[in-house]
């Protein structure tokens, strides 16, 4: 005889855990994953992206234009926790060309007050480059999910960049984030540690 299947509310919340970005993209092509997410686990959506009904945005500076699909990379590096840290980003177009690239040099904070910061340094630069259309890709799972709504930001320290972030993010028609391998990542990984480099050369 078989084993008892889990309860229902568990395999949703195993379902939301394990489904990446790109795989609920593929098969809910018109909503934006955070979405998915939300009902998965019975919460109302935050996060509107059926383009047709979403509530206007403030738009970006190509306005009446083709909205910009646009991938965005961002890291933050911090050597010691707190330590001397720097904020990198690389933003791809369409066909994976270098739109821009960041590499700041931020002083002493910790790890994830970078990695914040990295993600604003990059969010700036999309909506300057006319980017209406955004993924975005981290290699902090903890940044990821906090912004995806999964995890609560409970370090008071943490709690006003995710607010900005969130703001930021209202700026474009459509975003996606999404956790990749820190290889995935090197570039921005390079542009942050440039920014510590810069300050100390």
């Amino acid at each position: 005889m078989g084993s008892e299947l889990p309860a229902r509310d568990h395999i949703l919340r195993q379902l939301t855990d394990h489904l990446d970005d790109d795989t609920l993209r593929r098969i809910f092509p018109d909503q934006h994953p955070a979405a998915i997410r939300d009902l998965l686990l019975g919460r109302q959506p935050t996060t509107a992206v059926n383009r047709a009904t979403a509530a206007p945005t403030a738009r970006s500076a190509t306005a009446g234009k083709a909205a910009a699909a646009c991938r965005l990379f961002t890291d933050g590096a911090s050597r010691g926790n707190p330590g001397q840290a720097g904020a990198g980003a690389v933003l791809l177009g369409e066909q994976g060309e270098e739109l821009a690239t960041c590499s700041v040099y931020l002083g002493t904070c910790t790890n994830n007050v970078a990695e914040y910061k990295a993600l604003l340094v990059g969010l700036e630069e999309a909506q300057r480059k006319g980017c209406g259309q955004l993924a975005i890709f981290l290699d902090s799972e903890l940044i990821v999910r906090q912004v995806q709504g999964r995890y609560k930001v409970k370090n008071e320290t943490l709690l006003p960049l995710f607010r900005q972030v969130k703001e930021r993010l209202d700026r474009f028609d459509t975003w996606s984030i999404a956790h990749v391998p820190r290889a995935q990542n090197a570039r921005a990984d390079q542009l942050a540690n440039q920014g510590i480099d810069r300050q100390n050369g």
